[in-house]
């Protein structure tokens, strides 16, 4: 009792533990939905960590270089630049997919070495500003985004990942490329026989995620640290897989689980100092949620193989 106390009082417990909980919450919204976009066409984008560092890496280069530009151009370049970042290499995962039938799997974890390492590269030699740590120079105060609880990491970037679940949402509803990605996704066999093109239909699912996880990476850079830092992301990529499986890929959902595991990694510190209870501990309430998650389709697959042996 005195651990899960802790644990709420540090996620919701004030206005600075909420806007801390939103922030954390911020890039996992951003990944859970490049992940669930893809995985609606039936395509596993596992290589959600290497394409933010790409969206982040692009988004930096473009602020640095255009100097004192407006804000607002910056901002719209630097989004570009990431979503293109990120979409590129997302996109070469959907083209190796649908041209040479290679696992997309493989594919993009191989790519996230790729794009992580250069990243690492670029941070470490031509971007590297003066000291001992792999960083990019700041960037100025004028192209960040606006804080939106003072003496806290939450900024307007909570904004921009609401739209973007909302637009996701309404295009898999409401067009018909949207239908033709959920089509495949559920019935590529019958998808293909209505005319739809399955090579093109693979390298869009594939481009976009790519270009929405580069937005998480963006978004790290330009609303909490100011600057690209090698290394800046503990496995938001990955994190975000869960976040996208437990809601059942649904936009609106991925809000909600996004929310709940930015509060847990909220709430860990306190609950350490509190009850003496190692961080630790959260990865494996993570864990276990996703698991009681997945159980029952376990449970029914299992049942399933067990039925059609014994009328075998």
């Amino acid at each position: 009792l005195s651990a899960f106390s802790a644990l709420y009082n540090g996620s919701f417990g004030s206005v600075n533990s909420i806007a801390n909980t939103l922030s954390k919450a911020v890039p996992l919204l951003f990944t859970g939905l490049a992940f669930a976009f893809a995985y609606k066409s039936g395509l596993f984008n596992i290589g959600g960590e290497g394409q933010l560092y790409m969206g982040a890496l692009a988004s930096t280069a473009i602020a640095l270089s255009m100097g004192n530009a407006p804000r607002y151009l910056v901002l719209i370049a630097a989004i570009a630049a990431a979503m293109v970042a990120g979409g590129l290499v997302g996109a070469f995962t959907g083209f190796v997919k649908a041209k040479l039938q290679i696992n997309e799997v493989i594919v993009a974890i191989m790519l996230n070495y790729v794009a992580t390492l250069f990243a690492s590269y670029c941070l470490n030699g031509p971007l590297k500003a003066e000291g001992m740590t792999p960083q990019t120079e700041l960037l100025s105060e004028h192209v960040l985004f606006s804080k939106l609880v003072p003496r806290t990491q939450l900024t307007s970037a909570l904004y921009l990942a609401l739209v973007a679940a909302v637009i996701i949402y309404f295009f898999f509803r409401k067009t018909r490329a949207g239908y033709n990605i959920r089509a495949v996704g559920e019935n590529r066999f019958a998808a293909q026989a209505s005319g739809v093109q399955m090579p093109l239909t693979a390298v869009m699912a594939m481009a976009v995620s790519g270009g929405i996880a580069g937005l998480a990476g963006m978004t790290e850079v330009f609303g909490k640290y100011g600057r690209m830092i090698d290394g800046f992301s503990p496995g938001f990529g990955f994190t975000g897989i869960a976040v996208a499986m437990l809601a059942g890929n649904n936009p609106f959902g991925i809000i909600l689980t996004a929310i709940l595991f930015g509060a847990l990694d909220a709430g860990s510190m306190k609950m350490s100092y509190v009850a003496g209870i190692s961080t630790n501990m959260v990865m494996v309430i993570q864990g276990l949620v996703i698991l009681f998650v997945a159980t029952p389709n376990i449970v029914r697959a299992l049942a399933g193989r067990k039925g059609a042996a014994s009328r075998g």
